[in-house]
Protein backbone atom coordinates (compact mmCIF):
# COMPACT_ATOMS: atom_id res chain seq x y z
CA UNK A 1 0.00 0.00 0.00
CA UNK A 2 1.18 3.48 -0.59
CA UNK A 3 1.79 5.75 2.12
CA UNK A 4 -0.76 8.52 1.66
CA UNK A 5 -4.67 8.46 2.29
CA UNK A 6 -6.15 10.18 -0.13
CA UNK A 7 -9.68 12.26 0.55
CA UNK A 8 -11.41 12.21 -2.99
CA UNK A 9 -13.87 15.05 -2.03
CA UNK A 10 -16.56 14.41 -5.33
CA UNK A 11 -17.21 11.17 -6.72
CA UNK A 12 -19.19 12.31 -10.09
CA UNK A 13 -17.55 11.75 -13.70
CA UNK A 14 -13.49 12.78 -12.35
CA UNK A 15 -13.63 12.01 -8.99
CA UNK A 16 -14.87 8.39 -9.37
CA UNK A 17 -12.77 7.37 -11.99
CA UNK A 18 -9.67 9.07 -10.13
CA UNK A 19 -10.52 7.22 -7.03
CA UNK A 20 -10.79 3.69 -8.41
CA UNK A 21 -7.03 4.59 -10.21
CA UNK A 22 -5.32 5.79 -7.05
CA UNK A 23 -6.56 2.37 -5.25
CA UNK A 24 -5.86 0.59 -7.77
CA UNK A 25 -2.42 1.55 -7.30
CA UNK A 26 -2.28 0.34 -3.97
CA UNK A 27 -3.52 4.13 -2.06
CA UNK A 28 -6.33 4.47 0.48
CA UNK A 29 -8.78 6.15 -0.67
CA UNK A 30 -11.37 7.86 0.74
CA UNK A 31 -14.43 8.89 -1.30
CA UNK A 32 -16.96 11.97 -0.53
CA UNK A 33 -20.36 12.34 -1.63
CA UNK A 34 -23.25 14.74 -0.06
CA UNK A 35 -25.58 12.45 -2.18
CA UNK A 36 -26.08 8.90 0.03
CA UNK A 37 -27.10 7.28 -2.69
CA UNK A 38 -24.01 7.39 -4.77
CA UNK A 39 -22.56 6.42 -1.78
CA UNK A 40 -24.20 3.56 -1.27
CA UNK A 41 -24.03 2.43 -4.92
CA UNK A 42 -20.03 2.83 -4.83
CA UNK A 43 -19.77 1.05 -1.54
CA UNK A 44 -21.73 -2.11 -3.16
CA UNK A 45 -18.49 -2.47 -5.88
CA UNK A 46 -21.53 -0.18 -8.65
CA UNK A 47 -21.09 2.80 -10.07
CA UNK A 48 -23.61 5.61 -11.01
CA UNK A 49 -22.39 6.76 -13.95
CA UNK A 50 -21.32 4.87 -17.05
CA UNK A 51 -18.03 4.77 -18.72
CA UNK A 52 -16.07 2.06 -20.01
CA UNK A 53 -14.16 -0.34 -17.25
CA UNK A 54 -15.29 1.69 -14.60
CA UNK A 55 -17.67 -0.62 -13.02
CA UNK A 56 -15.11 -3.35 -13.13
CA UNK A 57 -12.00 -0.89 -11.67
CA UNK A 58 -14.10 0.09 -8.73
CA UNK A 59 -15.81 -2.97 -7.71
CA UNK A 60 -12.06 -4.43 -7.36
CA UNK A 61 -10.98 -1.04 -5.28
CA UNK A 62 -14.06 -1.58 -2.69
CA UNK A 63 -13.69 -5.48 -2.21
CA UNK A 64 -9.88 -4.81 -1.69
CA UNK A 65 -11.01 -2.41 0.67
CA UNK A 66 -8.92 0.65 -0.70
CA UNK A 67 -12.15 2.22 -1.83
CA UNK A 68 -14.65 3.39 0.60
CA UNK A 69 -17.50 6.12 0.14
CA UNK A 70 -18.41 8.18 2.68
CA UNK A 71 -20.91 11.44 3.00
CA UNK A 72 -18.11 12.99 5.03
CA UNK A 73 -14.60 12.68 5.26
CA UNK A 74 -12.32 12.21 7.41
CA UNK A 75 -8.31 12.72 7.77
CA UNK A 76 -6.27 11.92 4.88
CA UNK A 77 -2.65 13.03 3.55
CA UNK A 78 -3.85 13.73 0.54
CA UNK A 79 -6.98 16.03 -0.14
CA UNK A 80 -8.12 16.28 -3.50
CA UNK A 81 -10.82 18.74 -4.71
CA UNK A 82 -13.07 16.89 -7.31
CA UNK A 83 -16.56 19.11 -7.17
CA UNK A 84 -18.90 20.45 -9.67
CA UNK A 85 -17.95 24.79 -10.78
CA UNK A 86 -21.49 25.69 -12.38
CA UNK A 87 -22.53 29.33 -13.04
CA UNK A 88 -24.51 31.90 -11.13
CA UNK A 89 -26.10 34.35 -12.93
CA UNK A 90 -25.45 35.00 -16.76
CA UNK A 91 -22.37 32.75 -17.39
CA UNK A 92 -20.41 33.64 -14.32
CA UNK A 93 -18.77 30.69 -12.75
CA UNK A 94 -19.86 29.72 -9.10
CA UNK A 95 -16.44 28.03 -7.12
CA UNK A 96 -19.12 27.60 -3.72
CA UNK A 97 -19.19 23.94 -4.75
CA UNK A 98 -14.80 24.45 -4.03
CA UNK A 99 -15.26 26.35 -1.08
CA UNK A 100 -17.71 23.89 0.62
CA UNK A 101 -15.42 21.26 -0.11
CA UNK A 102 -12.26 23.22 1.69
CA UNK A 103 -14.38 24.24 4.26
CA UNK A 104 -15.22 20.89 4.99
CA UNK A 105 -12.10 19.45 5.35
CA UNK A 106 -10.68 22.33 7.20
CA UNK A 107 -10.90 21.08 10.66
CA UNK A 108 -9.03 17.57 9.07
CA UNK A 109 -5.82 19.39 7.88
CA UNK A 110 -2.47 18.78 9.33
CA UNK A 111 1.54 19.71 8.61
CA UNK A 112 2.78 18.04 5.26
CA UNK A 113 -0.56 17.53 4.10
CA UNK A 114 -1.58 18.47 0.16
CA UNK A 115 -4.54 20.31 -1.01
CA UNK A 116 -5.31 19.43 -4.66
CA UNK A 117 -7.87 21.15 -6.56
CA UNK A 118 -8.97 19.51 -10.24
CA UNK A 119 -11.99 21.08 -10.81
CA UNK A 120 -12.16 23.37 -13.47
CA UNK A 121 -12.23 26.95 -11.90
CA UNK A 122 -11.57 30.72 -12.73
CA UNK A 123 -7.89 32.03 -12.73
CA UNK A 124 -6.68 32.72 -9.13
CA UNK A 125 -9.36 30.40 -7.66
CA UNK A 126 -6.26 27.95 -6.29
CA UNK A 127 -4.80 31.27 -4.29
CA UNK A 128 -8.10 31.90 -3.32
CA UNK A 129 -8.45 28.95 -1.18
CA UNK A 130 -5.05 28.82 0.02
CA UNK A 131 -5.74 32.22 1.89
CA UNK A 132 -9.10 30.68 2.87
CA UNK A 133 -7.02 28.12 4.43
CA UNK A 134 -4.67 29.71 6.20
CA UNK A 135 -7.14 32.42 7.59
CA UNK A 136 -8.89 29.82 8.93
CA UNK A 137 -6.14 27.78 10.04
CA UNK A 138 -3.01 30.16 10.27
CA UNK A 139 -0.91 27.56 12.07
CA UNK A 140 -0.82 25.99 8.78
CA UNK A 141 0.61 28.75 6.44
CA UNK A 142 3.49 27.57 4.32
CA UNK A 143 2.94 24.51 6.36
CA UNK A 144 1.28 22.58 3.63
CA UNK A 145 1.07 22.15 0.12
CA UNK A 146 -1.27 23.29 -2.21
CA UNK A 147 -1.37 22.92 -6.17
CA UNK A 148 -3.83 22.65 -9.04
CA UNK A 149 -3.94 19.60 -11.59
CA UNK A 150 -6.84 19.45 -13.79
CA UNK A 151 -7.79 16.70 -15.82
CA UNK A 152 -8.05 16.28 -19.40
CA UNK A 153 -10.14 12.79 -20.54
CA UNK A 154 -12.19 12.42 -23.06
CA UNK A 155 -15.83 10.62 -21.88
CA UNK A 156 -15.92 7.33 -23.00
CA UNK A 157 -12.36 7.07 -22.40
CA UNK A 158 -11.65 8.12 -18.92
CA UNK A 159 -9.61 4.75 -17.33
CA UNK A 160 -6.99 5.08 -20.15
CA UNK A 161 -6.32 8.50 -20.80
CA UNK A 162 -6.13 9.15 -16.72
CA UNK A 163 -2.75 7.04 -17.02
CA UNK A 164 -1.56 8.02 -20.35
CA UNK A 165 -2.75 11.69 -20.78
CA UNK A 166 -0.31 14.34 -19.81
CA UNK A 167 -1.23 16.66 -17.05
CA UNK A 168 -0.16 20.05 -16.33
CA UNK A 169 0.65 20.45 -12.49
CA UNK A 170 0.41 24.31 -10.68
CA UNK A 171 1.60 24.54 -7.61
CA UNK A 172 1.43 27.66 -5.03
CA UNK A 173 4.92 27.39 -4.63
CA UNK A 174 7.81 25.39 -6.59
CA UNK A 175 7.48 23.06 -3.17
CA UNK A 176 3.89 22.55 -3.66
CA UNK A 177 4.78 21.85 -7.82
CA UNK A 178 7.29 19.22 -6.66
CA UNK A 179 5.29 17.46 -4.16
CA UNK A 180 1.93 17.46 -6.39
CA UNK A 181 4.07 16.11 -9.36
CA UNK A 182 5.94 13.01 -7.18
CA UNK A 183 2.01 12.34 -5.95
CA UNK A 184 0.76 12.06 -9.41
CA UNK A 185 4.04 10.37 -10.68
CA UNK A 186 2.48 7.09 -8.73
CA UNK A 187 -0.35 6.87 -11.20
CA UNK A 188 0.35 9.19 -14.15
CA UNK A 189 2.23 7.09 -17.16
CA UNK A 190 2.38 10.56 -19.41
CA UNK A 191 4.48 13.45 -18.96
CA UNK A 192 3.81 16.17 -15.75
CA UNK A 193 4.82 19.56 -17.08
CA UNK A 194 5.16 21.76 -13.74
CA UNK A 195 4.25 25.57 -13.72
CA UNK A 196 2.56 27.52 -11.05
CA UNK A 197 -1.36 27.69 -10.30
CA UNK A 198 -2.76 30.40 -12.49
CA UNK A 199 -1.20 28.97 -15.28
CA UNK A 200 -2.43 25.37 -14.82
CA UNK A 201 -5.99 27.33 -14.18
CA UNK A 202 -5.70 29.29 -17.69
CA UNK A 203 -4.17 25.83 -19.61
CA UNK A 204 -7.44 24.32 -18.60
CA UNK A 205 -9.46 27.19 -19.97
CA UNK A 206 -7.39 28.32 -22.98
CA UNK A 207 -7.67 24.05 -23.80
CA UNK A 208 -11.06 23.80 -23.84
CA UNK A 209 -11.66 27.45 -25.41
CA UNK A 210 -9.26 26.45 -27.97
CA UNK A 211 -11.90 23.52 -29.05
CA UNK A 212 -14.79 25.50 -28.85
CA UNK A 213 -13.30 28.13 -31.45
CA UNK A 214 -12.53 25.66 -33.62
CA UNK A 215 -16.19 23.66 -33.67
CA UNK A 216 -17.38 27.46 -34.25
CA UNK A 217 -15.70 27.53 -37.39
CA UNK A 218 -16.91 24.23 -38.49
CA UNK A 219 -20.04 24.98 -37.15
CA UNK A 220 -20.55 28.76 -39.42
CA UNK A 221 -19.46 26.92 -42.43
CA UNK A 222 -22.30 24.67 -42.09
CA UNK A 223 -24.79 27.12 -41.60
CA UNK A 224 -22.99 28.95 -44.72
CA UNK A 225 -23.05 25.92 -46.42
CA UNK A 226 -26.73 25.63 -45.87
CA UNK A 227 -27.44 28.81 -47.24
CA UNK A 228 -25.53 28.50 -50.45
CA UNK A 229 -26.40 24.93 -51.15
CA UNK A 230 -23.24 23.14 -50.92
CA UNK A 231 -22.85 19.48 -48.65
CA UNK A 232 -20.53 21.42 -45.80
CA UNK A 233 -19.02 17.70 -45.06
CA UNK A 234 -18.21 16.95 -49.09
CA UNK A 235 -16.61 20.45 -48.83
CA UNK A 236 -14.54 19.85 -45.37
CA UNK A 237 -13.53 16.83 -46.53
CA UNK A 238 -11.82 18.39 -50.15
CA UNK A 239 -10.26 21.32 -47.56
CA UNK A 240 -9.04 18.96 -45.41
CA UNK A 241 -7.32 17.79 -48.37
CA UNK A 242 -4.77 20.37 -47.76
CA UNK A 243 -1.63 19.57 -46.33
CA UNK A 244 -2.48 22.74 -43.72
CA UNK A 245 -5.82 21.90 -43.23
CA UNK A 246 -7.80 20.81 -40.25
CA UNK A 247 -11.18 21.96 -40.15
CA UNK A 248 -13.54 19.63 -37.58
CA UNK A 249 -16.96 18.49 -38.22
CA UNK A 250 -20.06 20.70 -37.58
CA UNK A 251 -23.19 19.60 -35.16
CA UNK A 252 -25.48 20.39 -33.25
CA UNK A 253 -23.69 23.08 -30.88
CA UNK A 254 -21.21 22.38 -28.45
CA UNK A 255 -22.02 20.42 -24.90
CA UNK A 256 -20.35 18.80 -21.95
CA UNK A 257 -19.04 20.49 -18.63
CA UNK A 258 -16.03 21.70 -20.62
CA UNK A 259 -15.93 22.95 -24.24
CA UNK A 260 -19.57 24.50 -23.42
CA UNK A 261 -18.54 26.05 -20.08
CA UNK A 262 -14.85 26.79 -19.57
CA UNK A 263 -14.37 29.75 -21.97
CA UNK A 264 -17.15 31.58 -20.19
CA UNK A 265 -14.51 31.54 -17.31
CA UNK A 266 -12.53 33.70 -19.34
CA UNK A 267 -15.00 35.68 -20.75
CA UNK A 268 -16.63 36.64 -17.54
CA UNK A 269 -13.14 37.84 -16.31
CA UNK A 270 -11.58 39.45 -19.57
CA UNK A 271 -14.85 40.72 -21.45
CA UNK A 272 -13.10 42.92 -23.39
CA UNK A 273 -10.15 40.92 -24.23
CA UNK A 274 -11.65 37.91 -25.44
CA UNK A 275 -13.53 38.70 -28.33
CA UNK A 276 -12.55 35.26 -30.27
CA UNK A 277 -13.51 33.35 -27.53
CA UNK A 278 -16.76 34.88 -26.67
CA UNK A 279 -17.90 35.06 -30.35
CA UNK A 280 -16.79 31.06 -30.51
CA UNK A 281 -19.29 30.86 -27.54
CA UNK A 282 -22.24 32.62 -29.38
CA UNK A 283 -22.00 30.61 -32.46
CA UNK A 284 -22.26 27.50 -30.85
CA UNK A 285 -25.14 28.36 -28.84
CA UNK A 286 -26.76 29.67 -31.81
CA UNK A 287 -26.20 26.54 -33.73
CA UNK A 288 -28.41 24.94 -31.37
CA UNK A 289 -30.92 27.22 -31.94
CA UNK A 290 -31.03 27.03 -35.81
CA UNK A 291 -31.08 23.38 -35.52
CA UNK A 292 -34.50 23.54 -33.16
CA UNK A 293 -36.07 26.22 -35.86
CA UNK A 294 -34.73 24.30 -38.83
CA UNK A 295 -37.08 20.99 -37.92
CA UNK A 296 -39.54 23.16 -36.99
CA UNK A 297 -39.57 24.44 -40.70
CA UNK A 298 -39.71 21.31 -41.96
CA UNK A 299 -42.77 20.42 -39.88
CA UNK A 300 -44.89 22.95 -41.08
CA UNK A 301 -43.57 22.49 -44.50
CA UNK A 302 -44.55 18.77 -44.50
CA UNK A 303 -47.63 19.45 -43.25
CA UNK A 304 -48.53 21.61 -45.55
CA UNK A 305 -47.29 19.32 -48.59
CA UNK A 306 -48.94 16.30 -47.31
CA UNK A 307 -52.02 17.69 -45.51
CA UNK A 308 -51.18 16.02 -41.73
CA UNK A 309 -49.04 16.10 -38.90
CA UNK A 310 -45.67 14.54 -39.29
CA UNK A 311 -44.27 12.38 -36.71
CA UNK A 312 -40.52 13.46 -36.03
CA UNK A 313 -37.65 11.63 -34.26
CA UNK A 314 -35.48 13.53 -32.49
CA UNK A 315 -32.07 11.31 -32.20
CA UNK A 316 -29.99 11.44 -29.67
CA UNK A 317 -30.15 13.59 -26.31
CA UNK A 318 -26.15 13.06 -24.98
CA UNK A 319 -23.74 15.81 -25.46
CA UNK A 320 -21.61 13.57 -27.77
CA UNK A 321 -21.71 10.56 -29.38
CA UNK A 322 -22.20 6.89 -27.44
CA UNK A 323 -22.21 8.10 -23.78
CA UNK A 324 -25.16 8.62 -21.39
CA UNK A 325 -24.13 12.21 -20.37
CA UNK A 326 -26.38 15.03 -21.03
CA UNK A 327 -24.51 17.75 -19.07
CA UNK A 328 -25.06 20.65 -21.17
CA UNK A 329 -26.06 19.09 -24.25
CA UNK A 330 -27.38 20.89 -26.99
CA UNK A 331 -29.00 18.26 -28.32
CA UNK A 332 -31.41 17.83 -25.02
CA UNK A 333 -32.17 21.29 -25.54
CA UNK A 334 -33.04 21.65 -29.03
CA UNK A 335 -35.30 18.35 -28.34
CA UNK A 336 -37.16 20.47 -25.02
CA UNK A 337 -37.24 23.55 -27.66
CA UNK A 338 -38.87 21.90 -30.37
CA UNK A 339 -41.45 20.03 -28.28
CA UNK A 340 -42.26 23.69 -26.46
CA UNK A 341 -43.70 24.25 -30.53
CA UNK A 342 -45.62 21.07 -30.31
CA UNK A 343 -49.25 20.87 -31.87
CA UNK A 344 -50.45 17.84 -31.96
CA UNK A 345 -47.34 16.11 -33.95
CA UNK A 346 -45.72 12.81 -32.69
CA UNK A 347 -42.88 12.68 -31.17
CA UNK A 348 -40.17 9.70 -31.20
CA UNK A 349 -37.03 10.61 -28.17
CA UNK A 350 -34.24 8.49 -28.93
CA UNK A 351 -31.20 8.09 -26.91
CA UNK A 352 -29.96 4.44 -27.03
CA UNK A 353 -27.34 4.92 -23.91
CA UNK A 354 -30.11 5.64 -21.20
CA UNK A 355 -33.27 3.88 -20.56
CA UNK A 356 -34.88 6.49 -18.93
CA UNK A 357 -35.77 10.42 -18.84
CA UNK A 358 -37.24 12.52 -16.09
CA UNK A 359 -38.52 14.66 -18.84
CA UNK A 360 -39.08 12.44 -22.09
CA UNK A 361 -40.58 9.23 -23.17
CA UNK A 362 -37.98 7.72 -24.67
CA UNK A 363 -38.49 5.35 -28.10
CA UNK A 364 -36.29 2.60 -29.23
CA UNK A 365 -34.35 3.85 -32.35
CA UNK A 366 -36.11 0.93 -34.66
CA UNK A 367 -39.42 1.68 -33.74
CA UNK A 368 -38.45 5.19 -34.29
CA UNK A 369 -37.11 4.96 -37.96
CA UNK A 370 -39.62 2.89 -38.87
CA UNK A 371 -42.91 5.46 -37.36
CA UNK A 372 -41.35 8.38 -37.98
CA UNK A 373 -41.68 10.76 -40.81
CA UNK A 374 -39.31 13.34 -40.37
CA UNK A 375 -35.54 11.79 -38.68
CA UNK A 376 -33.32 14.39 -37.27
CA UNK A 377 -30.08 13.11 -36.45
CA UNK A 378 -28.28 15.37 -33.81
CA UNK A 379 -25.62 12.73 -32.19
CA UNK A 380 -23.77 10.38 -34.62
CA UNK A 381 -24.29 7.67 -32.02
CA UNK A 382 -22.68 4.03 -33.50
CA UNK A 383 -26.42 2.57 -33.90
CA UNK A 384 -27.45 5.71 -36.22
CA UNK A 385 -24.66 5.07 -38.55
CA UNK A 386 -25.74 1.54 -39.17
CA UNK A 387 -29.28 1.98 -40.02
CA UNK A 388 -30.94 1.34 -43.41
CA UNK A 389 -32.86 4.36 -43.85
CA UNK A 390 -36.22 4.30 -46.04
CA UNK A 391 -36.35 5.97 -49.32
CA UNK A 392 -39.63 8.04 -47.94
CA UNK A 393 -38.04 9.26 -44.72
CA UNK A 394 -36.96 13.41 -44.57
CA UNK A 395 -33.68 13.52 -42.90
CA UNK A 396 -32.19 16.30 -41.63
CA UNK A 397 -28.81 14.96 -40.86
CA UNK A 398 -26.78 17.52 -38.81
CA UNK A 399 -23.83 15.50 -36.95
CA UNK A 400 -22.88 13.56 -40.13
CA UNK A 401 -24.56 10.35 -39.60
CA UNK A 402 -25.41 9.36 -42.82
CA UNK A 403 -22.12 10.49 -44.21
Amino acid sequence: MKEHQVVMMGLGYIGLPTAALIAKNGTKVIGVDINQQVVDIINSGKVHIVEPQLEEEVSMAVRSGLLTAHTEPSKGDVYLIVVPTPFKGKHEPDISYVEAATRTILPLLKEGDMYIIESTSPIGTTEKMRDLIYESRPELENNIFVAYCPERVLPGNVMHELVHNDRVIGGIDKESTEKATAFYSQYVKGDLHKTNARTAEMCKLVENSSRDVQIAFANELSLICDKADINVWELIKLANMHPRVNILSPGSGVGGHCIAVDPYFIVSDYPLESKLIGAARDINNYKSFWCAEKINRTKLQFELDHGRKPGIAIMGLAFKPNIDDLRESPSKWIAEKVLQQANNETYYIVEPNISSHESFELTPFETAIEKADILAFLVAHKEFKSINIPSDKIVLDFCGVTE
